[in-house]
C-alpha cells in the first residue's frame, strides 16, 4: 500500500484498535479497590479478543504484498488461540496477594498489584502479533515485532513469586535485545539495497534485479545480506538455532501458562515475519526466472536450510536428556520451529499438499492449539511448597499414574503428547504431513530425511510423557507432598478444549486446511502503483530498479 495514508489504512486496523482500547480499559479496571471489579479483567480481555476476531474476519482486506491473504489468517489465528491462552492464564497474576486480601491479612495497594499490567501486556502482545500479520512495511514490521516481544519480558518476570522468574525475564530481555539488533540491522541493509522499506516496492525492485541479471544471483549483495541477517535475527522469536539458547531457562522460570503463551505468540509473529521477508524476494527457479515456483536465492535458501536442520536436531536431541517436563516442552518447541522452517524452504505450491507456506500456516494453528493442552496439565497440578504457598509441578514423577488419579488431566496430557508427536489420525499428523509432501514436491529430499529422523527421535520423549500418565503407576516418595488440582477451573477447561481439538479437528478440519491454502496464495507479480505515487528520493539501488523498465512490475519474472 505504497503512498497510502494512515486514514486509508485504518479500516484494516480495527482489530488492533479494539485490543488497544481494551488494554487501556483493563489497566484502569485492574487497579480498582473492589475485588469484583478487578476480577472483570479476564472477561473484558476475552470479550475484546472475540470482537477483534470477528472484525479481523469481516474487515481485513487483502494486503498489497506477495502474500495478500496472510493478514486475515494471522489476525483471526491470533484472536482464536489467544482466547484459549487467556483462559489458561486465569489465576496467574496476583494469586497470593489476592488470597491474602480475601482472608483479611493484607490490604489492597495498587502499587503492589500486577493484575492490571499483566492482562494489558497480554493484549498488547496479541496486538503486536496482529500488526505483524498485516504489516506492509519494514518499519511497521519492526515495531510490531517489538510490541509482541516487549510485554512478554514483563509477563515472564511477574508470572510467579520466585526469583527464577525474574532471572528468566532478565535473560529473555537481554537476548531479545540482541536478536532485535540483528534483524533491525538486516532491515537497514534491505533498505540500502532496494531504496524502500515498503514490502511491495522491495518485491518489485528485487524482481527487477533478477530480471536484469536473468537469474536470482542478480539480487543486490547488500539486500541479500540484509535478508540473511533479518532471518537470523528473527530466529530469536521462533527459538531457532543459533538464537535458541534462552528457551529452556525462560520456559522453566516462567509459570506454565506464560510458557504456553511464549510458545505461540512470539513464535507465530516470527514465522509471519519470515514468510513476508521471503515472499518479498520470492521463490524463483535458478536459471529459470519465469518459472512460477522454484526456490529461494542460494544464500537465503542455504541459511534457512541449515537453520531448519540444526533447529529440529538440536531441539529433539536435547529434549531426550531432560528431567524437567517444562524443559522437555521448551526443547520440543525449538524442534517444532525447525519443522516449520522446512515449509519455508519448500515455498509455495499449486495445492495444499505441495505448498510449504500453507503447511506452515496450518502447523502454526495446530501447534498453538495442541501445545496449550500439555502446559495446561502442568498449570493445573500444584503442591504446597516449603513456604506454605502453591507451586506448579515440573517433574515426570508427578505425572506417573495421572490417568488413574486424575483421569481428565491424565488423558488430556496423553492426547496432547500424541498430537504434538504427530501420531496418525491425530490433528498433529495432518499438520506434519504437508511439511513432508511440500518438501518432497520442491525437491528437498535430504531435508525430508532429516525431518523423518527427528520425528522418530521426538517419539521417545512424547511417548515418555504419554506413558508416564497412562501406563506408569503413581509412586509417592516418603515425606513428599502430594500434588493437588488447582482451584482455577479455567486452566483445566483450556486443557480439555485443546485435547478435544486433537481428535475433533482431525476429523472435521478440512475447512481449516482450505483456509490455510487460500491464505498462502502467493502473488508472484505485484502490479506497480501509479508513477506519481512512487516515493521520490529512494536509494541508488532502489532508484535504478524502480525507474528502469524492469522495475515497473510489468516485466517482473513470474518466480517473484
Amino acid at each position: 500500500m505504497l503512498g497510502m495514508s494512515m486514514r486509508e489504512k485504518l479500516p484494516a486496523l480495527w482489530p488492533e484498535i479494539v485490543l488497544f482500547v481494551a488494554a487501556c480499559v483493563v489497566m484502569v479496571v485492574g487497579l480498582s479497590r473492589d475485588a469484583k471489579i478487578r476480577n472483570l479483567c479476564l472477561p473484558l480481555c476475552l470479550g475484546a479478543l472475540g470482537l477483534a476476531g470477528i472484525l479481523a474476519w469481516t474487515t481485513t482486506p487483502a494486503m498489497d504484498v506477495a502474500l495478500p491473504g496472510l493478514a486475515k489468517f494471522g489476525k483471526v489465528l491470533a484472536a482464536g488461540v489467544g482466547a484459549l491462552l487467556l483462559v489458561l492464564l486465569s489465576g496467574t497474576a496476583d494469586r497470593e496477594y489476592e488470597a491474602a486480601i480475601a482472608r483479611g491479612t493484607d490490604r489492597y495497594d495498587p502499587l503492589r498489584a500486577s493484575r492490571a499490567e499483566f492482562y494489558a501486556f497480554f493484549l498488547f502482545s496479541i496486538t503486536g502479533l496482529m500488526l505483524c500479520a498485516g504489516a506492509d512495511d519494514l518499519i511497521l514490521l519492526f515495531l510490531a515485532l517489538e510490541l509482541t516481544s516487549l510485554p512478554t519480558y514483563i509477563m515472564v518476570s511477574i508470572s510467579t513469586r520466585h526469583g527464577r522468574s525474574m532471572e528468566a525475564g532478565v535473560k529473555y530481555f537481554f537476548l531479545g535485545a540482541l536478536g532485535a539488533a540483528i534483524f533491525l540491522y538486516g532491515f537497514t541493509l534491505i533498505y540500502g539495497g532496494t531504496g524502500s522499506t515498503n514490502l511491495a516496492q522491495i518485491h518489485r525492485v528485487l524482481a527487477g534485479q533478477v530480471a536484469a541479471a536473468g537469474s536470482p544471483s542478480g539480487i543486490n549483495a547488500i539486500a541479500m545480506a540484509g535478508l540473511v541477517l533479518s532471518v537470523i535475527g528473527v530466529g530469536f522469536k521462533i527459538a531457532a538455532v543459533p538464537m535458541h539458547f534462552y528457551t529452556p531457562d525462560v520456559y522453566q522460570g516462567a509459570s506454565s501458562s506464560v510458557a504456553a503463551f511464549l510458545a505461540f505468540v512470539p513464535k507465530t509473529a516470527g514465522f509471519l515475519t519470515i514468510l513476508l521477508l521471503c515472499a518479498s524476494v520470492g521463490w524463483v527457479a535458478a536459471g529459470h526466472p519465469d518459472d512460477k515456483f522454484g526456490s529461494l536465492p542460494s544464500p537465503l535458501h542455504e541459511t534457512l536450510w541449515l537453520m531448519a536442520a540444526l533447529t529440529m536436531t538440536v531441539g529433539n536431541v536435547l529434549a531426550v536428556i531432560q528431567t524437567s517436563v517444562k524443559r522437555v516442552l521448551a526443547y520440543s518447541s525449538i524442534a517444532h520451529s525447525g519443522y516449520m522452517l522446512v515449509g519455508v524452504v519448500a515455498g509455495p505450491g499449486d495445492g495444499f499438499a505441495s505448498s510449504g507456506i500453507a503447511a506452515v500456516l496450518f502447523y502454526l494453528l495446530t501447534y498453538g492449539v495442541i501445545n496449550v493442552g500439555a502446559f495446561a496439565v502442568l498449570a493445573s497440578l500444584e503442591r504446597v511448597g516449603s513456604d506454605g504457598k502453591p507451586e506448579e509441578i515440573d517433574s515426570f514423577d508427578d505425572l506417573r499414574g495421572l490417568c488413574r488419579t486424575r483421569p481428565l488431566l491424565g488423558y488430556t496430557l496423553v492426547l496432547s503428547s500424541l498430537g504434538l508427536l504427530g501420531l496418525p489420525l491425530t490433528l498433529g499428523f495432518w499438520a506434519k504431513l504437508p511439511l513432508f509432501t511440500s518438501a518432497l514436491a520442491s525437491g528437498e529430499t535430504v531435508l525430508v530425511l532429516i525431518l523423518a529422523v527427528n520425528s522418530a527421535i521426538a517419539a521417545y520423549y512424547y511417548l515418555g510423557l504419554a506413558r508416564a500418565a497412562w501406563l506408569d503407576v503413581a509412586e509417592q516418595a516418603p515425606g513428599a507432598v502430594p500434588a493437588r488440582v488447582t482451584p482455577f477451573l479455567g486452566r483445566i477447561l483450556a486443557g480439555v478444549v485443546s485435547a478435544g481439538c486433537v481428535i475433533v479437528l482431525a476429523i472435521v478440519g478440512a475447512g481449516l486446511m482450505t483456509w490455510a491454502k487460500d491464505a498462502a496464495e502467493y502473488r508472484f507479480r505485484i502490479a506497480p502503483p501509479p508513477a506519481a505515487s512512487i516515493e521520490p528520493g529512494v536509494g541508488p539501488a532502489g532508484a535504478a530498479a524502480v525507474g528502469g523498465e524492469t522495475g515497473t512490475g510489468t516485466h517482473a519474472p513470474k518466480g517473484l
